[in-house]
């Protein structure tokens, strides 16, 4: 071939790669579709779409460093935690940054945006033609899985080259809301109810297992609890005074929510959202609480994004939060995962307790290829900068007792995270001494390990659209259980003129590792389920004394655990 044809080829090969240029924010991100949604139709170029832009943030190593010392009682900084304010200053993007993206935007006639107060989120409404010219790749559709419709793209998205280090990823492009429900077991009995008929998991029944008195509920003005829903789920605050009236007697509890946050519809209440109300305030008993309805307000907006980014923007905050909500760590970018992280943080600085749901597929499982299998850690179970909760069960049914695992607890490693300073004593000492573990293949012995602590999970009674429905399940009812509790010792250590709790991971950690008796029911039986496979034979994880990874350091016994943590202070000189 002529060396002018050489020259000619070389310059349109040039001018193609200079056409589809750009930088993928999320090259890893999963794009299937996922089971149980299909395609509708492609929406047309004027509909309006609302998306997210994540924005790169300053001195997240600060940021970093600021919450080990606000959580570590030994640090002088202990307890003295941020205000809104404040963290905006530490953390919000470069002027630099502000002005790239919002040029580009504005290259486009993108103008109908909102902020929040620390300038690191952004939602823009645009038609979709603009989104796809603006986020090069991206092709919006609708689709559905017979209760909602979203505006999603299954192809990946570029930004242009000077774009890519002023934005971490942009949210209502990829991500699909988790389908994960709680369901009761007595909807899968076939026989009459009477014949299997056994009262279950109640307020009472909690409160006695872990040691709550009449006189444990909360009375200081200054202290909040909250729980956030998603995926449309609803509570009705009729379902709230009927559990009172069935299952609140003989301890002071409020029967209102006192604050809702979002739209809070639906003509049914859903089943996870009367669970979460209804046992973190009887638990965390006579204390303010909040609900976080976080449905989605468009179609391509994406709910847990959503809740977050209301975090960044409200200066007056509950202390302590519990999520039952989680996905796949696998299915989603490292990018995003790493901001979450980064809100996490965020929210430790100010004093907030986050508690998220350990999930309930056990140890979880993946085909990597065929014949191949590994473990499947949930997000954002496996965040070092939250508390996870797993599930525990009665060892008899009928009688409060010793708690075994509930092998449906979510637990394990993470496969992105490294296992934070705070926990490597606790999980290098299991990994040293338990015997029985799975093959080495199937977890990363060197990731963040959950949860770090358990409640009970199994057979719990609920009221939902005014029926009393026994038997649900999960741990979706371990994690507002916990929440609970430290909400009432939040409530214990203001009373004292102490600060909130705030991340308390390091300090559980190190009390527990200090050798303090008592705190936590250890739960040394059972294991949690796995991959169903010649190799480990459908078994996960399995439970051990002291730490381990499907119930953390066990149970709360309230009384030691309220004693241990009044002791913690902030009056260091």
């Amino acid at each position: 071939m002529a060396p002018g044809c050489l020259i000619f080829l070389f310059c349109i090969f040039c001018c193609m790669i200079s056409s589809i240029g750009g930088v993928f924010l999320e090259p890893d991100q999963n794009v299937s579709l996922p089971v149980g949604w299909k395609y509708v139709e492609r929406v047309s170029p004027k509909d309006q779409i609302l998306l997210t832009f994540a924005l790169k943030q300053q001195n997240i190593d600060k940021l970093k460093e600021k919450l080990e010392q606000l959580s570590n009682p030994a640090s002088s900084q202990y307890g003295k935690y941020l205000s809104l304010d404040h963290l905006s200053q530490m953390i919000q993007p470069s002027k630099k940054t502000l002005q790239a993206v919002w040029a580009w935007l504005g290259n486009l006639g993108v103008q109908d945006c909102s902020t929040v107060q620390t300038l690191d989120f952004l939602n823009c409404f645009m038609s979709s033609s603009t989104a796809e010219k603006l986020l090069t790749g991206s092709k919006f559709n609708r689709y559905t899985n017979g209760h909602q419709t979203l505006i999603r793209s299954l192809a990946k998205y570029r930004v242009p080259d000077e774009l890519a280090e002023h934005i971490d990823f942009v949210g209502g492009m990829h991500r699909f809301p988790s389908q994960k429900t709680v369901i009761s077991k007595a909807w899968k009995v076939v026989q009459h109810r009477k014949a299997n008929f056994h009262m279950g998991v109640t307020p009472a029944v909690v409160r006695k297992r872990y040691n709550l008195t009449a006189s444990d509920v909360g009375s200081h003005e200054n202290n909040s609890q909250a729980v956030a829903q998603f995926l449309e789920q609803y509570f009705h605050q009729l379902d709230l005074v009927e559990f009172m009236h069935l299952f609140g007697r003989g301890f002071g509890h409020h029967t209102e929510v006192d604050h809702i946050i979002g739209r809070q519809g639906g003509i049914k209440a859903g089943l996870e959202a009367s669970l979460d109300v209804e046992y973190i305030m009887s638990t965390g008993a006579n204390i303010s609480t909040w609900v976080f309805s976080n449905t989605g307000r468009h179609q391509s907006q994406e709910p847990f994004l959503d809740w977050i980014t209301l975090l960044s923007n409200m200066s007056s905050i509950p202390w302590v939060h519990t999520i039952s909500y989680g996905d796949d760590e696998d299915s989603l970018s490292v990018a995003y995962l790493r901001r979450m992280n980064n809100e996490f943080m965020k929210a430790g600085v100010r004093g907030l307790s986050l508690l998220f749901a350990s999930g309930d597929d056990g140890a979880g499982c993946r085909e990597v290829r065929k014949g191949k299998n590994t473990f499947r850690p949930s997000f954002p179970a496996s965040s070092p900068y939250v508390t996870t909760v797993g599930g525990t069960s009665f060892k008899n049914p009928f009688q409060i007792t010793l708690e075994v695992t509930d092998s449906i607890s979510g637990g394990g490693f993470s496969n992105v995270f490294k296992m934070p300073d705070y926990q490597a004593a606790a999980v290098k000492s299991y990994l040293r001494k338990t015997k029985s573990l799975p093959p080495d293949t199937y977890y990363n012995a060197g990731g963040r390990a959950y949860p770090d602590v358990a409640a009970l999970s199994d057979n719990y009674w609920v009221v939902t659209n005014l029926i009393p429905i026994p038997w649900v399940s999960g741990t979706s009812a371990s994690t507002p259980v916990f929440g609970g509790i430290l909400a009432l010792i939040n409530d214990n250590r203001f009373q004292r003129g102490l600060p909130a709790l705030g991340f308390v991971n390091p300090l559980i950690y190190n009390i527990q590792e200090n050798g303090t008796s008592g705190p936590f029911f250890d739960v040394t039986t059972g294991c949690q389920y796995g991959c169903l496979d010649e190799k480990t034979q459908g078994k996960g994880f399995c439970a051990s004394p002291s730490w381990d990874p499907v119930t953390g350091w066990g149970t709360p016994n309230y009384p030691e655990l309220l004693k241990v943590l009044l002791e913690v202070r902030d009056d260091h000189p």
